[in-house]
């Protein structure tokens, strides 16, 4: 019987975990469509840039990134692992860098990037964020109507 050590059997569960269409992507997702709102999901919001956006809604430039509480470090629900702390504590810190450096790189072109916590209700963050997608519609589009 091969027995994985207590690290191993972290490393093994985490590497399991979906980083495209979590629950939480999912339910937020279907909300968004319930108002409406039309979106490209999984997608760069600018070329050159190597991380995807969960949701996108392109013609007015808001990038919707679902960020789960262990792995961006949630300031509400975020633990920090007893095992093997240094590296699960630079991997976390990493993360919300590559967040921040993100958020800063969309708005440099004049797109919008909204961070929305997995633990979020689902129907408020896709009310927030329909509001932000018309607002931008109206300053962008100002004689478009619609809702997508």
């Amino acid at each position: 019987m091969n027995r994985l050590s207590a690290t191993d059997a972290t490393r093994d569960r985490m590497s399991r975990q979906r980083s495209r269409n979590t629950n939480a992507e999912i339910w937020l997702r279907r909300e968004l469509h319930k108002r409406g709102m039309r979106y490209r999901i999984h997608k760069k919001p600018i070329s050159g840039l190597r991380r995807e956006a969960d949701v996108v809604f392109g013609p007015v430039r808001v990038a919707v990134f679902v960020d789960g509480c262990f792995w961006h470090g949630c300031p509400e629900h975020g633990t920090w692992p007893r095992n093997n702390q240094e590296f699960w504590r630079s991997k976390i810190e990493l993360n919300r860098s590559r967040d921040a450096d993100t958020d800063a790189r969309l708005e440099a072109v004049g797109w919008l990037a909204v961070r929305v916590w997995e633990h979020e209700d689902p129907s408020e963050a896709a009310a927030m964020i329909a509001e932000l997608v018309n607002d931008r519609r109206k300053s962008v589009m100002p004689h478009a109507s619609g809702t997508g």
